[in-house]
């Protein structure tokens, strides 16, 4: 197993990581900005006000973009395992 193979891998685990994590993270992040602008506005500071409306589109996300995330982590995987002995030997 040469360094550079590790490298590879390596990178490649953290693409797939930034490209699954990302619409959780960026749909998190709308709902929070919106909702921060709605209770500035409204100078309502109640902490339930921000935490419901992101968990509620944390899994509308992970209902929509699930499978996709799950084929993008299973393709990876798939390609590690098999590729494995020729990595290995």
């Amino acid at each position: 197993m040469t360094p550079e193979s590790v490298m590879t891998i390596g990178r490649t685990a953290l693409e797939i990581t930034i490209l699954v994590a990302s619409p959780v993270l960026l749909v998190t992040l709308a709902v929070g900005l919106a909702v921060s602008v709605f209770q500035a506005a409204t100078q309502i500071n109640d902490p339930s006000l921000s935490f419901i409306p992101k968990v509620l589109a944390v899994l509308v996300t992970f209902a929509l973009a699930g499978p996709w995330m799950l084929t993008v982590m299973t393709d990876y995987m798939r390609r590690v395992l098999t590729g494995l002995p020729g990595i290995i030997g």
